[in-house]
């Protein structure tokens, strides 16, 4: 055989042996994540893929090249990149760490948007009694049943559940009340989440109705006359809080405040102005979906 003919196909050969192999690969933020939280996934894939496929580890998925996705559970997960061009799929996998949020968190989906909501440590037991029901889907697909603009959101009745047009509603819940827990520096600010109830001498809440504050700025006069009607003081903070984003103090000390919404306050202002019919209910129902934040 001719050598240099020879040279040439074993060079051939070693080039072919020992070229690169495509692999696909991304990065992911390196600052600490915390629940909830969206991450972007940048795709550095070195090769011009046909389809990408994404599994973020949480049971959801993405085809897209550079997906975000939104985590709401905490752990560690495995972010899997499936590239795929011909015939030829090449898979990357890495862990991502999403640690649980110091506070108690929900997040309540409507088709208006969602929100982001506080539950306050100073009110236990409404705060677990919410997070249990919560969790176990008790208020999914529930409506905001009772709606008065410039006043509050309510929902959290179990018999508003594919409830028919013209139904009343506000009174269903579980078969316990929850024991009232007032606290001073908490107040029907706009965006106070809080347990309706029926009356009793004890004020005891609703184990499952709860409303949402939308109120409007009141005055100096209005706030001096709860003062003395209830026998408390607000605090600076609380008064500038009321004169200027509003809300209903006329409500505090009658029924307890136990947690706030910290993001998608403009959720409640849309569903607020939803036209209504007997009993305040909405004329198109106002579903709600909640999501622990773990």
């Amino acid at each position: 055989m001719n050598k240099a003919f020879f040279f040439s196909v074993f060079s051939a050969f070693l080039l072919t042996s020992c070229a690169v192999k495509p692999t696909a690969s991304f990065t992911i933020p390196t600052q600490k994540l915390v629940a909830p939280v969206e991450v972007s996934f940048v795709n550095t894939t070195k090769f011009k893929a046909e389809t990408y496929s994404w599994d973020f580890g949480d049971g959801s998925t993405s085809q897209e090249a550079n997906p975000k996705h939104r985590y709401t559970q905490s752990g560690n997960h495995a972010v899997v990149l499936k590239a795929t061009k011909g015939a030829k799929t090449v898979i990357t996998k890495q862990m991502i760490q999403v640690t649980a949020p110091e506070r108690c968190l929900v997040e309540i989906e409507t088709d208006f948007g969602t929100m982001t909501a506080e539950f306050y440590n100073a009110t236990p037991k409404h705060r677990d009694n919410f997070i249990k029901l919560a969790d176990e889907g008790y208020y999914n697909d529930l409506l905001f049943h009772r709606v008065i603009g410039s006043f509050m959101i309510q929902g959290g009745d179990p018999d508003s559940r594919n409830a028919p047009a013209g139904k009343a509603l506000g009174m269903g819940g579980p078969s316990y009340q929850v024991p009232a827990e007032f606290v001073d520096t908490l107040c029907h600010l706009k965006g106070a989440i809080c347990a309706a109830r029926t009356g009793n001498p004890e004020k005891k809440s609703s184990g499952s109705q709860f409303y949402i504050v939308q109120g409007s700025p009141v005055t100096e006069t209005m706030l001096n006359q709860m003062e003395t009607m209830r026998g408390f003081h607000y605090t600076p903070e609380q008064r500038a809080a009321y004169l200027t984003v509003g809300g209903t103090p006329q409500l505090d000390q009658e029924y307890t405040v136990f947690g706030r919404v910290i993001k998608g306050m403009e959720v409640i202002d849309k569903i607020a102005a939803t036209e209504t019919g007997p009993g305040d209910r909405p004329k198109k129902d106002v579903k709600m979906k909640m999501v622990v934040i773990k």
